[in-house]
């Protein structure tokens, strides 16, 4: 098999049709030279020069060689290159995951000014819940993470990004949508709610129970949804009321969002990376998203 030394040793040798100058090119000594040309002639079992006294010429098989080490040079400087943009953070690929409701508020920010910076970098993003979220990365299935991270989980490091709270999405038509101002959240025990099970999402449905027992009651959870897109578009059918994440919003027909006069924070929004370990492309996805969050 064919080295790069060897080809770069060629295509001097080639283009000079002198071996001395091509070797001051190379920055060796001729005899060096001259010997590795010979070696490589009889690897091959053909002549590329033609050699005397006054001239060095190619032959036809050296002519063709030669376009073929230029190639493989050229490929080997361009797997340098590419190796010397993975490790910069420049160029490869990186695994995030989300959850649903930064998808609606923080994430677009963050993947505009991230593209921007390194447009090399490859995204394979995918939408997650938080538990599940820590078990890809610990498997290493992931790169970073946007959750709600209740706390800290060996071998991760989490960044804050951003608080979050409830908000209470009713339909359009309901008789408190109309309203101006904070609502309490009691008033509404005897609606039908829009509810996401506690198997689709721990933390998140544990937090609605949460806010609904502070309020003093127990939703009736007529209806279930699989996401919060789900609890939203079934909201704006109509269907009930629910609560969500004020950022998961956005613009939604058929529905009004109503600020609760006794504030519910969530868990704080955060990014989650593996510690222990050197990722330079989720190092400066990091801190872009950080810049992002705290220029908001």
């Amino acid at each position: 098999m064919i080295e790069v030394r060897q080809a770069r040793y060629f295509i001097a040798v080639a283009e000079e049709l002198h071996f001395g100058r091509a070797a001051e090119r190379l920055m060796m000594s001729q005899p060096p030279l001259s010997q590795a040309i010979l070696q490589l002639e009889r690897l091959l079992g053909t002549s590329l020069l033609t050699r005397s006294s006054r001239s060095v010429l190619l032959t036809d098989a050296g002519k063709l060689f030669l376009d073929e080490c230029r190639l493989l040079v050229q490929a080997s400087e361009r797997a340098e290159e590419v190796a010397a943009r993975s490790k910069s953070g420049m160029a490869g690929t990186l695994r995030l995951g989300s959850v649903t409701s930064a998808f609606d508020g923080l994430l677009p920010d963050i993947l505009d000014t991230f593209r921007g910076a390194w447009p090399d970098v490859e995204l394979e993003v995918s939408e997650i819940d938080t538990h599940h979220g820590r078990d890809r990365l610990l498997r290493r299935e992931l790169d970073v993470a946007i959750i709600r991270q209740p706390g800290s989980d060996r071998g991760l490091r989490s960044v804050p990004l951003r608080r979050d709270r409830f908000v209470l999405a009713l339909p359009e038509t309901h008789a408190q949508a109309a309203g101006v101002g904070a609502v309490d959240l009691a008033r509404f025990r005897d609606d039908s709610w829009v509810w996401l099970p506690r198997a689709i999402s721990p933390d998140y449905h544990d937090e609605m129970v949460a806010a609904c027992r502070q309020a003093g009651f127990s939703p009736h959870a007529r209806h279930l949804a699989n996401s919060i897109q789900s609890q939203l578009a079934m909201v704006g059918c109509g269907l009930g009321v629910t609560l969500v994440p004020r950022s998961s919003l956005g613009a939604r027909r058929g529905l009004v969002a109503r600020e609760l006069s006794q504030r519910v924070d969530l868990v704080e929004l955060s990014l989650v990376s593996r510690t222990g370990t050197s990722e330079t492309i989720a190092d400066n996805f990091i801190e872009c998203a950080r810049g992002v969050a705290d220029g908001d």
